[in-house]
Order: structure tokens, then sequence, then C-alpha cells
């Protein structure tokens, strides 16, 4: 919104927001969920929360109350960083959750004065945007606004805590197998590892811009591992400028944003990618300074690559990774004149093994699961003992549970997904949570969720219902989900059948209802 945020500056109202924080004598290693959207707001409370010695929760500002009332349970976390947006969601659980602090915050507080004011009179009273936020929540809770804990804090005494490379820094949220989302824990030293890691890899391109600041397009929410590494941290790191987009779905205004900016790096998912390409104006942008577009999260389709290369001159190297591994394990070369189709190399001090299911390493060639070991990869699912153990082999490699192909070169080929994730938009759904949710309606049998092939978003989530109850509609059902799950996870498509495939123990066969689909 034409707002500079200077590092300078992070670093005094970070410091303030720190010392507020410290205020409440929190015990070291509490976990405080951020719940926002890309506003300034969450880098200064994202370092804020590291620097008092506290452990950073990332929340999509867009869960639903039974997402959200999960992962602060699960979490534990104490405090909640929220835009006022989306507060209205966290008074849904407030009675269920262990949150006894909430900071509550506005898009224009860190936009100015004048101009602030005026963006949440306009959000609040002539959009209509922001729900009425019930004060106070009682029960002991203290709700905060985030320029009070600002101003409060920036006349007290930050207190430098014992913080080493084992500490947790962050827990990042990811599905699990049982249908509940779990924590990857991430130290201090996974996500240093995989910002030095980065910077190996991307800094012989990104020095071809020479001497000035970088400018990195951050359109991916802060909240997903990918954009927290690459644009925050990694950015941070090299001294670039962050371009905040709050709302990339608005592609209009996305392009009208860029066009004040010569950009440089350019991070994003397949989906985003091809919209831009889609939209007339963007190719009438000055692309002259881009020298890297990094896609990651889902699958880059071989079309989008090569309209994007038309368009912009700059190819799309394409990634892998996974929250569990900071996230980025593999990445192609930046200096590839063409769409490869591959995941690419490992990068530095990563190792990528493709296994079978007895863990034995397969031939070149050969199909097996991709296995990654090296320093950012993550110190296990928050207490959840078993489902590491699942995950983390004897010898250090995890296993991502996608099947993939190594060439003779190192680089590697995702051929499938061992597990029965669904991929929409680089946003992990995970069949069981869909399915147990959906289990509950008094309408419905049995249900199974699967993934099916999308042009939009990659794939897009497709449920099978019996119902028990024959009056029960497709729009009863989306409804049902549109109150349950946040957008991405939201089934596409509903088909109502008499019965569902199922092997000879009675396990419902998601691979049929997918290859009918």
């Amino acid at each position: 919104m034409g707002q500079r945020l200077t590092f300078g500056q992070l670093d005094e109202l970070s410091q303030a927001f720190a010392a507020w924080l410290q205020s409440l004598s929190l015990a070291p290693g509490t976990r405080v969920a951020l719940m926002m959207p890309n506003v300034p707001q969450y880098l200064v409370a994202l370092a804020g929360v590291l620097r008092a010695g506290h452990v950073v929760v990332n929340v999509n500002p867009l869960y639903t109350a039974r997402e959200l009332s999960h992962q602060l349970r699960d979490s534990g976390a104490e405090v909640l960083v929220v835009l006022e947006n989306f507060a209205h969601t966290f008074e849904e659980v407030v009675h269920d959750v262990p949150v006894r602090h909430v900071v509550l915050g506005s898009v224009g507080e860190l936009l100015g004065f004048w101009r602030g004011r005026l963006i949440d009179f306009a959000i609040r009273h002539l959009r209509r945007q922001v729900p009425e936020f019930a004060l106070p929540l009682g029960g002991g809770r203290t709700v905060t606004r985030f320029s009070s804990a600002l101003d409060a804090g920036s006349r007290m005494n930050l207190r430098r805590v014992d913080v080493g490379p084992d500490h947790v820094a962050f827990l990042q949220y990811t599905g699990g197998t049982t249908g509940l989302s779990k924590g990857a824990t991430l130290l201090h030293r996974n996500v240093v590892a995989n910002i030095m890691q980065c910077e190996a890899w991307f800094k012989p391109m990104l020095d071809r811009v020479g001497d000035q600041q970088l400018t990195i397009v951050c359109a991916l929410p802060l909240y997903h591992i990918f954009a927290l590494t690459i644009c925050a941290l990694m950015g941070a790191h090299l001294g670039a400028m962050n371009l905040l987009i709050p709302n990339p779905r608005d592609i209009p205004g996305f392009v009208k944003t860029l066009a004040d900016y010569r950009v440089n790096m350019f991070p994003a998912v397949n989906t985003l990618f091809n919209a831009l390409a889609a939209e007339p104006d963007f190719a009438r942008l000055d692309f002259s300074g881009l020298v890297v577009s990094n896609g990651g999260g889902m699958a880059v389709q071989r079309a989008t690559a090569e309209r994007w290369l038309r368009i912009t001159g700059c190819p799309i190297v394409e990634g892998y990774g996974l929250s569990e591994t900071s996230p980025v394990a593999t990445s192609n070369r930046l200096d590839t004149p063409e769409f490869t189709g591959t995941i690419g190399l490992p990068v530095p001090s990563t190792e990528i093994a493709i296994r079978d299911d007895f863990g034995k390493d397969v031939p070149l060639g050969e199909a097996g699961e991709i296995c990654i070991r090296g320093p950012q990869v993550m110190a296990g699912y928050w207490q959840r003992p078993e489902e590491t153990a699942a995950v983390m082999t004897g010898d250090g490699f995890f296993k991502s549970g996608d099947i993939g192909v190594m060439a003779p070169d190192g680089s590697v080929r995702i051929v499938d997904r061992k597990k029965d994730m669904i991929l929409v938009s680089g946003f992990n759904v995970y069949p069981n949570e869909i399915e147990q949710v959906v289990s509950m309606h008094p309408g419905v049998s049995e249900c199974a969720a699967v993934g099916i092939p999308d042009e939009r978003t990659g794939e897009a989530v497709k449920l099978y219902v019996v119902r028990s109850d024959s009056l029960l509609s497709e729009s009863d059902l989306a409804d049902y989900c549109r109150e349950n799950f946040t957008a991405y996870k939201r089934p596409k498509h509903i088909e109502f059948r008499d019965e569902l495939p199922k092997s000879n123990v009675g396990k419902i066969l998601r691979r049929e209802l997918r290859s009918a689909a």
C-alpha cells in the first residue's frame, strides 16, 4: 500500500514487541501464534517472538473455527497475534484453547498515521469487513491492541535471552496421516541452515543484479514455509526489499503494484504464475531486472513455464521441499535456460536417497520413496513421537511420502505420491481430515476424498459420499464443508454413490475412485 518499513524500523519495533512479550512473564519457549496475512505487523511480530525467546506458530488466517481450535490446542499457544479481520474466528473457540493473551492488529497500524486511519476506517465501516470483536474475553484473558503493545514495549528494556541452535524456533503445521495436522518442529539451526543453503544456491544468479538492493515479490503467504524462508528470512539475510502482496488473488491490482517496481526475484506456485501470465497487462511490465523465478509448493506445468518464459524472458526454476525440511531440499540450477520437468538436484549439504518399502536404495532410474537427509530436516513432530518414528529412518533420512526417480546426473523427477495427500495450489490437503469431518454429518453414512486434476489449482478435492439420509443434497454438504474447512480444503466436486469400493478387509480403495474420476 505504498508504505515502506526499513530494517532499522523493523529492529526497533520488534525489540519493543519482544520487550512487551517479556513483560507478560511467559516461560521460555512459550508458543506464540501469528494469524495474519502479508502485512508489516507479521514481520514485526515474527522477529519479536524470536527475540523474546519464544516459538512462532504460524496460522492460516482463513482457518475455520475447528481448524484453528486444533492448532491452538495442539501447540499449546498462550499468545495469539491476530489481525482484527479474522478475530471473529478466534471468538468461536476462545473457551476451548489455552490462549491467555490476544494481540489485536489492524491493517492500517503501520501504514502511517493518516493513511493508516483512512484504510482502517474504510475496511471497518465502508467495506464492513471487520466483524465486531467482543472485549474483554473474560476468564483472566487479556486483549491488547498491537499498537498499544508496541507503545508499551518501547518504554521497556529487552532482556537478552539464551537461545541456541537447538532451541525450537517454529512449529510449522502440516497434514497428518491421522487426519489431524501436526507441527513440524523446526529448530533455529534447521532454519538457519536452509537460509544458508538457499543463499549458496541463489546468490550467483542474484549477484547479476549488481550493487543495487534486491527486490523480492512476496505474494505467497508468509505463514507458509516457502515464503517464510525464501522471502522473509533469506530476504532479510540478503538485505532485500520484500514487496508484500496481501491479496494475490486480485490479479489486476497485483499487476498494478508490480508496475511500480523493478523486481529481481519472483517465488510463486504454478497457479499464480499461470494467473499472471493470463493477464494482458502483465506482459506490458518491465522484466529487465528479473533474474530468478522460482516455483515450488506444487508441480510447475510445462505450459505455464513456457508461457512465463515467453513473457518475462526468465525461466521458472522448479524446486522441492516440505514443511519438515524448512523447506528447500532440491532445486534446478538457476542458470538453466528452460523448463526441465524435474525437481532438480539436492541443495548444499543435502543427501537424497530413493528407497523401496524396505528402506533399501533402488537402482538409478527406478521409482522409490524420496528420502532426505540434511541440516534443514526437522527435529520431529511436536509431541508426536510415534509419527516422528514413522517418517525418520535409523540413518537420519526423512521419508517424504513422495515417489521419485533419480537420473544418472542426480536430478530427481516426482512420479507419484505414496500418501493420498492432495495438493491444491501448493497447499497440502489430507483426505483423512476431510473424511473424518464429513463423516460426522448426520446425513452421511460413509465417504472418501481424493484429488483430481484441475487446470487452475493443479488438483482439486473430489468427495464421494454414501448417504444415510436420502434428502441430503449436494448444496447441504457444500454448506457444511464451508463451515468446517478453509477454502482450499473444500471439496470442489461432490458425487453421491450407493456404495464405495473396498478391499477384502473393508478399507475404502481411494485409488479406484481416483481412476474413475
